[in-house]
């Protein structure tokens, strides 16, 4: 649906390009997440339990920063992962205000059990888009969400 803003020729088609890409990723993220409901996560937590079984232990900051989301919105997260027995916090021994947060023994179950789904409902939504398309598409985002 494009914009109903009565503005300049490049007013409305930055504003189209917008909504275009906005609704884009609202539509994939949907579909390719749809499975995590019946298991009880939101996408943050996947993208936390994510971070922590590819990266290993994180401070909460480093999460925030991988997953472009607020401090306050990952205490949030790390708080309903902690209650689940699915993370752990530990008090950085070198600077007592932060905590590193790790995957438990079932957090990690968990993750490397939804794994292949995920990879596959992203490979499969994708597929779309040929492989030049795909590293196009990968450029274009990283060029405008650098701002170069």
């Amino acid at each position: 649906m494009p914009t109903h803003h009565q503005g300049s020729p490049q007013e409305d088609l930055a504003l189209n390009t917008y909504i275009s890409l906005l609704r884009c990723a609202e539509t994939v993220t949907s579909d390719t997440t749809r499975n995590l409901a019946s298991i009880n996560l939101s996408v943050g937590q996947f993208g936390t339990l994510e971070a922590l079984y590819h990266l290993g232990p994180l401070c909460q900051r480093d999460i925030g920063k991988k997953l472009l989301k607020t401090g306050g919105n990952i205490t949030t997260v790390v708080d309903n992962l902690e209650k689940r027995g699915l993370v752990k916090r530990h008090r950085l021994p070198e600077d007592r205000r932060y905590y590193s947060v790790a995957l438990t023994e079932a957090g990690r179950k968990l993750i490397a059990e939804i794994m292949p789904c995920q990879i596959g409902n992203i490979t499969r939504r994708l597929a779309v888009l040929t492989a030049p398309e795909q590293v196009e598409l990968r450029r274009l985002c990283r060029k405008l969400g650098l701002g170069v």
